[in-house]
């Protein structure tokens, strides 16, 4: 139960900083911008970390922060400054599948049918999403491509977490990758943000470092299986609260509908454990 209340937890937060990372940005530079996240970030892990600080094992996940938030914070950010923040939630929000896909394989977890309807939910609410039709001008297919690449990223380094669980604490796994992730976003910007930026961007960081030490706890505790699909329903928040903060952001029904068979599928995953 402590695996779900914190992978719901996570889906809250990282939801929040989808839609905060649309209203820092503003049109601004996302490499600078998913920079700038990262580093705000860090330091809620590195206080989190202060409760259980043990440096042992913490060198893998030095590597899997390269790809995660490393390569994804950046491709995360460059999507929704390109398709906006509920498309690029609803993308996301199929990581379960390509996690679940991964863990099978590499971790033998086990293959259920409920896994299997919920993973074509999952696929149902992306099939929504790319034949949504009125799209809004500023939705661009290079935006999705950017949040599926993301997507695989995260799923990858979910995975990875899971794998590697029992060779450090949650906390210093979570800075430990936050650490090398922002070198990673600082080589791709190749300049720092600047105030005005970093300042728009600290909310959305602080959401991020909060969510980032969710993820881990739940990562420790539960199967790839069980955690990602509850983590999925980022969606639900993700578009929720984009119709909340951006009139402009049009949020039509297939796009509701994608987020609900999203978050279905995850919901059954879950349940079903």
């Amino acid at each position: 139960m402590t695996a779900v209340i914190l992978a719901l937890a996570s889906a809250a937060f990282f939801g929040a900083m989808t839609v905060a990372t649309r209203f820092g940005l503003a049109g601004q530079d996302a490499a600078a911008g998913a920079l700038a996240t990262v580093l705000w970030a860090l330091p809620v892990t590195l206080v989190a970390s202060a409760f259980r600080f043990d440096l042992h094992g913490a060198w893998p996940f030095l590597l899997a922060g390269m790809l995660s938030p490393g390569v994804s914070q950046v491709l995360f950010t460059l999507a929704v400054r390109e398709v906006g923040a509920s498309r690029t939630s609803v993308t996301v929000g199929s990581a379960p599948l390509v996690a679940g896909a991964i863990a099978l394989v590499f971790l033998d977890e086990p293959l259920r049918v409920p896994l299997v309807l919920g993973a074509l939910a999952i696929v149902a609410g992306g099939l929504l999403l790319a034949a949504e039709r009125g799209r809004p001008s500023h939705l661009r297919a290079r935006g999705l491509l950017f949040a599926a690449l993301a997507t695989v990223a995260f799923a990858t380094r979910d995975t990875l977490i899971r794998a590697l669980h029992g060779h450090a604490s949650p906390e210093i796994a979570a800075a430990a990758t936050l650490l090398t992730g922002a070198v990673v976003a600082a080589a791709w910007s190749r300049r720092p943000p600047g105030t005005v930026l970093a300042v728009r961007m600290a909310p959305a960081g602080l959401l991020f470092g909060l969510s980032y030490v969710c993820v881990f706890e739940a990562y420790f505790r539960g199967r790839v299986t069980v955690v990602s699909p509850l983590v999925a329903t980022e969606s639900l928040w993700g578009v929720g609260l984009s119709a909340l903060v951006f009139s402009r952001e049009a949020v039509g029904r297939r796009l509701l509908f994608g987020a609900a068979a999203v978050v279905v599928g995850g919901v059954v995953i879950g349940a079903f454990r």
